[in-house]
């Protein structure tokens, strides 16, 4: 197991993790890598990582879950974070192949903040 910190910015941000999931599996890893999120409001997921996507993934996750109106509020204020993670999920299962990602062509592990700025702790199991 490995683990690796991930600074972010804004409330809601997609970061592509790809290259540091990758540093973190052994040289001779072989079988499945699952990439973990250790947060109730960030998540994990696994798109393509082009600019404008990453902008759409925000946007569209905005839209769905509006920022206000929910009962957990009361306690802290971030109810849509957790519930934008909800519908991300916590974590993806990806092919390892000697110590390599076995990812699609334009496929990309992404980490998705929804309660930011913070630091997030990303787990990588092989």
């Amino acid at each position: 197991m490995s683990t690796f910190t991930v600074e972010t910015d804004r409330r809601l941000q997609v970061v592509d993790v790809t290259d540091r999931v990758r540093e973190a599996l052994p040289d001779d890893a072989d079988g499945t890598a699952t990439v973990f999120s250790r947060h109730t409001t960030a998540g994990v997921a696994v798109n393509e990582a082009e600019s404008r996507l990453l902008g759409d993934y925000e946007a569209m996750l905005a839209d769905l879950v509006p920022d206000e109106g929910w009962d957990h509020d009361e306690l802290d204020g971030n109810a849509d974070s957790h519930l934008r993670s909800l519908l991300v999920g916590a974590s993806e299962t990806v092919p390892v192949s000697e110590g390599d990602l076995g990812l699609g062509t334009w496929q990309s592990i992404l980490l998705v903040e929804c309660d930011g700025p913070r630091t997030r702790t990303v787990e990588v199991r092989s």
